[in-house]
């Protein structure tokens, strides 16, 4: 992205703060517009965000193993349904392609049946990783008949059988921030420096909360943070946007699951009164810091993501939770440590190769960075009986 792109933004930024009554702008709104703004925004400027070339990396990036491993316990969850024709896939926020590919590619091989059964969704708001995803999969696949394309909200309401999932899609979903000040619970707004000169240079504000729906979200996971455990000047993030998103899942789908991965923690860890500054935090050429007000459209905004809001406000829509687990433990139970375990028998790979397929696969697992994901699978429709009946991925490895 290029200085004058940089500069777009800020004006359009600035021009919405402007046009506000108030003269200050949601820290969500802010978050949304760097991330999302159709010409400028981080997500959709021309410039790679993934991998190695970009921002930061996530599991798909250290070989197929994960997603094959995502399959096996797609190919469980058609078995518990009955065999549906077809199972639905939607992935949520798919990347360059790279999962969706793993995964198709794998199924075709090991389970050419349910392979013919499988509708591939993709829901993707950036028209240019859209464009990578297509071209991904055209290249990897050759065909183009069983992936769509499409708006997660035009989706037919009650339609979906099979199963939504997403990985590192909801720690970028725009946050409001919102802080404790003499017991009383505030929010963090954007306006405009008044020193600003030329450059224009965005600074924070404390107000009343914007809307009742951050009072309520505290309600349902029954979190005080005006209660005396809380230091003065607690500042956390909050994200309603996640609730309108497992709403309008639970909507689509008739029967199946939902599979959430991500880095998040559950809320008495999220509000710990220790985590006084919050998880919010900018990546930019592989390294994190806080400031979300320098390099804008240029560096990716994200937040961890509290896993107990999905769950109780999912149950809101009949949204059953059937675990949560992390991802080291997740992907060891679907068979990552035999893969491991394999390595030490003779083969044809060098020993080089042997020793970057071993750090590949630990990487996943480690407990230190994508390890300590989160896990969550939550269902709709189905029966006490298929509810009862573990899947393998949630089954904790001896």
């Amino acid at each position: 992205m290029d200085y004058e792109n940089n500069q777009n933004l800020c004006n359009f930024i600035s021009e919405k703060i402007i046009e506000n009554p108030d003269h200050r702008i949601t820290f969500a709104d802010y978050m949304n517009w760097v991330l999302y703004h159709p010409e400028y925004g981080y997500y959709t400027v021309n410039e790679p965000q993934f991998g190695a070339a970009g921002d930061f990396v996530t599991s798909p990036y250290f070989g197929s193993d994960f997603g094959e491993m995502l399959a096996e316990q797609f190919v469980q969850m058609w078995e518990i349904l009955d065999y549906p024709t077809p199972f639905t896939l939607v992935e949520m926020g798919a990347g360059q392609g790279l999962l969706a590919s793993d995964i198709l590619l794998y199924l075709k091989k090991q389970y050419p049946e349910f392979y013919s059964k499988i509708n591939y969704i993709i829901c993707e708001k950036s028209a240019f990783l859209k464009q990578q995803q297509q071209k991904q999969l055209k290249n990897q696949l050759n065909l183009n008949s069983s992936i769509q394309w499409c708006d997660l909200e035009t989706l037919q309401n009650e339609a979906i059988i099979g199963c939504f999932f997403s990985n590192e899609l909801v720690d970028a979903f725009p946050v409001h921030q919102v802080i404790v000040q003499n017991r009383q619970l505030q929010e963090i707004y954007i306006t405009i420096d008044p020193q600003t000169t030329t450059d224009i240079k965005f600074q924070e504000t404390i107000g009343e909360l914007s809307t009742e729906n951050l009072t309520d979200y505290f309600k349902l996971i029954e979190i005080d943070l005006c209660s005396p455990a809380y230091p003065e000047g607690y500042r956390t993030e909050v994200n309603l946007m996640a609730l309108d998103w497992i709403k309008t899942i639970a909507s689509k789908l008739n029967q199946g699951f939902i599979l959430t991965i991500d880095y998040g923690y559950p809320a008495q860890r999220y509000y710990l009164p220790s985590r006084r500054e919050g998880t919010l935090q900018c990546y930019y050429q592989h390294r994190h810091h806080n400031d979300p007000y320098i390099n804008i459209g240029r560096q990716d905004l994200t937040a961890h993501i509290n896993f107990t809001a999905l769950e109780r406000y999912g149950e809101h829509y009949n949204l059953h939770s059937q675990g949560f687990t992390q991802q080291a433990l997740f992907l060891m139970a679907l068979g990552l440590g035999d893969r491991i375990a394999a390595l030490s028998q003779p083969s044809e790979y060098s020993i080089s190769e042997v020793l970057q397929r071993r750090d590949c696969l630990h990487s996943l697992i480690d407990p230190m960075g994508l390890g300590n994901f989160g896990v969550l699978l939550q269902s709709k429709g189905l029966s006490l009986s298929q509810q009862q009946i573990p899947l393998k991925g949630f089954n904790i490895p001896l």
